[in-house]
């Protein structure tokens, strides 16, 4: 299915309308909500994997394999109206997820942190530092969604790669714990899965066998 083939079809344009209304309501809510989490204490967990990693302030390669990766990978999402239409519902899902978790698991950081700098966060969320948004790593789901999004064998590999060296730097900077990171991948596959299986794109996809079938008839005519 094409943008504009899409764009005429009335239960895409509803499950998109609805998907992006629903993330314009989290991006309202979740700078209140890690301000709030902030302010309450949680446990430092023993992870022994970060006690034989030194810390490093890695911010710049950070920075750079998350928003490099996202512009670099967005590109096969933004071309395929129902890859988007997926990308869309599975982040939203990502996101209220890590809203239950990070409520339900109140972890302090972990010992050794380095205050990580990100401009756009600091922009989106209003404020300078977020040290307790842990379980599960949004930078390390955020990769892997997109990854696998990807219609192209090399640029998928490429992407899980990127996935796996963002969770590298993440427990160098010791901004997060080593379930933190594990777990990620494992809620991105899980509701890119949900929402394909699931039916979210349903009334999309009878709109285009109904379409080709159609179009098949036409053509006999």
């Amino acid at each position: 299915m094409t943008w504009r083939q899409a764009w005429n079809n009335a239960a895409f344009k509803a499950k998109l309308f609805l998907g992006v209304f629903i993330m314009g309501l989290l991006a309202f809510f979740l700078p209140v909500f890690f301000a709030e989490i902030e302010q309450r204490d949680g446990l430092v967990l023993s992870d022994e994997l970060l006690k034989v990693i030194p810390s490093y302030d890695v911010s710049i390669m950070i920075f750079i394999v998350l928003y490099g990766g996202i512009l670099w990978l967005i590109r096969d999402v933004i071309r395929n109206p129902m890859v988007f239409l997926t990308v869309l519902w599975a982040y939203v899902f990502l996101c209220v997820s890590r809203i239950v978790t990070i409520s339900l698991v109140p972890l302090d950081p972990p010992v050794g942190l380095v205050e990580m700098w990100d401009p756009l966060s600091i922009f989106f969320y209003h404020t300078k530092i977020i040290t307790k948004d842990l379980f599960f790593s949004g930078h390390t789901s955020i990769l892997c969604l997109l990854a696998l999004c990807q219609q192209n064998k090399q640029r998928k590999l490429i992407g899980f790669g990127m996935t796996f060296l963002m969770g590298i730097l993440l427990l160098i900077q010791h901004v997060h714990y080593t379930v933190d990171v594990l777990a990620a991948p494992v809620f991105t596959v899980f509701f890119w899965y949900l929402i394909s299986i699931s039916g979210i794109q349903l009334g999309v996809s009878e709109f285009s066998a109904v379409r080709s079938s159609r179009s098949a008839d036409s053509s006999g005519l």
